[in-house]
């Protein structure tokens, strides 16, 4: 392995990376189009290959770093997408290193890294939980000022194509078990008091039913709940930009129920005197 390669994946906040074959960097087929991407692109490639033999000055140095670094996270964005990349990151995953699922129901499921766009300098890196199929942030800072284009929008979504047996079951893993709805849902490990309370529903005895009765339409306050649910943001999988079959019959299924949940709750807000 190249010095630099060593370096940058043992620096603090890099732990998401996986490393990148020599070979294939070498290989300049596999960084078509990288050169018009990457400024002082001769310079970055021979920095990371170990190289680079020109005594620069200390600003030029500096730049060409910086160049490096997008290179290599470019470079990465494609190797992970190949059958060797999976692999290594395929250990990564096994271990967690990427984190695991804030959601208590998803009972700490590892993420896998995820691009909200192929290109750089536009979205941090996010995290894909294939139980929940949703998105998190990371926790540390240093990994959540990553550029997502490093891992691109492909990668989590060719991985469980390519390792179906990596999938997780939506039901609970045995020797857990979500409760009734009002009760608790412990996360594994945890010591009793580590609990989420899962809330109840409208309607239902308690605090959070409205006094007479029955459920407001227009939700918290003035917020409309018809407003709110249109507004509301639904992560697509995709794999080369394309949406992945199953997952994209699916969500038009599920646009249309919201579209029709929609309508309703403005239908019922018009009916509804104003307070």
């Amino acid at each position: 392995m190249p010095q630099w390669i060593s370096w940058f994946l043992s620096s603090k906040g890099n732990e998401y990376f996986c490393e990148v074959e020599e070979d294939y960097i070498l290989d300049r087929f596999n960084l078509t189009g990288l050169n018009t991407e990457v400024q002082n692109y001769a310079q970055a490639l021979d920095l990371i290959t170990d190289n680079l033999e020109e005594d620069l000055e200390d600003d030029i140095r500096g730049s060409v770093e910086i160049s490096a670094r997008l290179l290599y996270g470019l470079i990465h964005q494609r190797w992970i997408v190949t059958s060797r990349g999976l692999a290594k990151m395929l250990e990564k995953y096994k271990k967690a290193d990427f984190g695991r699922s804030p959601r208590v129901l998803c009972y700490q499921q590892p993420l896998l890294p995820c691009g909200l766009t192929d290109l750089p300098y536009e979205k941090p890196v996010k995290l894909y939980c294939p139980r929940c199929e949703d998105l998190y942030s990371p926790k540390s800072s240093r990994h959540g000022s990553i550029d997502g284009a490093y891992f691109g929008s492909t990668f989590p979504h060719m991985f469980l194509m390519v390792y179906p047996h990596m999938i997780p079951s939506k039901a609970p893993p045995e020797g857990t078990s979500a409760t009734a709805a009002g009760g608790t849902a412990a996360l594994p490990g945890a010591t009793p008091s580590t609990t989420a309370v899962l809330p109840r529903r409208l309607g239902s005895t308690g605090e959070d039913s409205p006094r007479d009765g029955r459920s407001s339409a227009l939700g918290v306050g003035n917020v409309s709940t018809a407003n709110a649910a249109a507004k509301a943001e639904k992560y697509m999988p995709k794999i080369f930009g394309f949406k992945i079959n199953e997952i994209a019959k699916l969500q038009r299924w599920q646009g249309a129920m919201r579209d029709r949940q929609i309508s309703r709750l403005e239908a019922i807000e018009q009916a509804e005197p104003s307070t």
